[in-house]
């Protein structure tokens, strides 16, 4: 039977651990040949994609203010937690990966944005590209690549809704992403540039990411990084730190959390401003730290501070960092200046964590990521 690309699929823990190296070869699965209505189905989201660069008036829409680089792929979060991925009993299929949580966020939140990035030639790569379109993100610059599968990753939630990964990607379609696919055009008008590191792991992603910040830097846009360490992904911890550093010195805009302050000063206190600040470079404009439910700090070269967060019931935190991040980026493409003005980046500071906060209050990413209406409501009153 073919796998059914809707949002309510379940995925049981017995099928898991019967075929799991299925999940990751491109011999032993084949969705678009599984079945004529499955050849169907693939043939009609196709077709859905073809309008995906016109606004709903059929006009063309103007160049989105975020562009989003990196990995796309499907989150399988399971279903009941505080269980191993072995004991859970079925797991919901939710689309996911920072970089395209955060232009759907931004999206969400009235902002204009797009993602770049590749997935499979494959029932799960064409659900999430129609995905990012029934978002309102600008998807031209997606690739589909008919070797490699689109990445899966399953999630093991604690009771306290915090997160552990299992990806498979051996190699998944995201890592395949090649400098001469990227649509510099559309990276070009970007008035910012958004990643993380999980693109550096290898090549030939590194390479095209490289290209693709170096196009958007000479094109005038502000760099954003968000580091979102995923240490399983990588060879080792040395290469991790050694990779995700290389880059560094050339972003605008730096989000990191406690975990990756420790990770990356290999093991200095997260809570010390001058360990914070050695992660300052020389052209930075400003650099955050979250904290989760305490909120958020905040550094650039003239001030900083701290800016509270909201206290929620924690059903599940995957993807809070990614709507902080979006809710913030959504803030200073509407206005750049916010970065020399600090009483009005506390506002906005005020917003992302409000985005975060309202994330973590419902199952897997992209679902869950609030609206404009919904932060302001958040913080007109009490979010319980």
């Amino acid at each position: 039977m073919a796998l059914q690309a809707t949002t309510s699929f379940c995925f049981s823990a017995p099928t898991l651990r019967s075929t799991p190296h299925s999940l990751t070869s491109k011999r032993r699965i084949s969705i678009k040949a599984t079945s004529s209505s499955s050849s169907s189905r693939l043939s009609n989201s196709r077709s859905n994609l073809k309008g995906r660069a016109l606004s709903s008036d059929g006009s063309t829409q103007e160049p989105p203010s975020v562009v989003c680089f990196g990995e796309m792929l499907i989150d399988f979060v399971p279903t009941t937690s505080g269980l191993s991925l072995a004991e859970a009993p079925a797991f919901k299929k939710a689309p996911g990966g920072a970089p395209a949580n955060v232009a759907v966020g931004i999206a969400r939140l009235g902002g204009s944005s797009a993602f770049i990035g590749k997935v499979g030639e494959d029932e799960f790569g064409y659900m999430l590209a129609n995905i990012l379109k029934d978002n309102n993100v600008n998807n031209e610059g997606m690739r589909f690549d008919p070797g490699a599968r689109t990445a899966l990753a399953f999630v093991t939630l604690t009771n306290e809704g915090e997160r552990e990964f299992m990806f498979y990607r051996n190699p998944s379609a995201d890592m395949l992403l090649e400098e001469s696919e990227l649509d510099l055009d559309l990276i070009k008008k970007a008035k910012i540039f958004h990643y993380g590191s999980i693109s550096l792991i290898t090549e030939p992603c590194k390479s095209a990411h490289i290209a693709a910040a170096k196009a958007a830097k000479e094109a005038g846009a502000i760099l954003s990084y968000d580091p979102n360490l995923r240490l399983p992904l990588w060879p080792s911890p040395d290469n991790a730190r050694d990779e995700i550093l290389s880059i560094w010195d050339i972003a605008d805009i730096i989000k990191v959390s406690e975990e990756e302050i420790v990770f990356l000063t290999k093991g200095e206190d997260p809570y010390d401003d001058n360990v914070v600040r050695k992660l300052f470079h020389p052209t930075l404009k400003l650099l955050l730290v979250t904290e989760g439910p305490e909120g958020c700090r905040y550094y650039t070269k003239d001030f900083s501070g701290r800016v509270h967060g909201l206290k929620v019931d924690v059903v599940d935190t995957t993807g809070a960092g990614d709507a902080f991040v979006a809710g913030i980026l959504s803030q200073l493409a509407r206005d750049l200046s916010l970065l020399q003005d600090e009483e009005r980046l506390r506002e906005a500071l005020m917003f992302a964590n409000a985005c975060g906060a309202l994330t973590v209050k419902e199952r897997g990413a992209i679902p869950a990521l609030p609206t404009r209406e919904a932060v302001f409501e958040a913080l007109l009153k009490p979010v319980i």
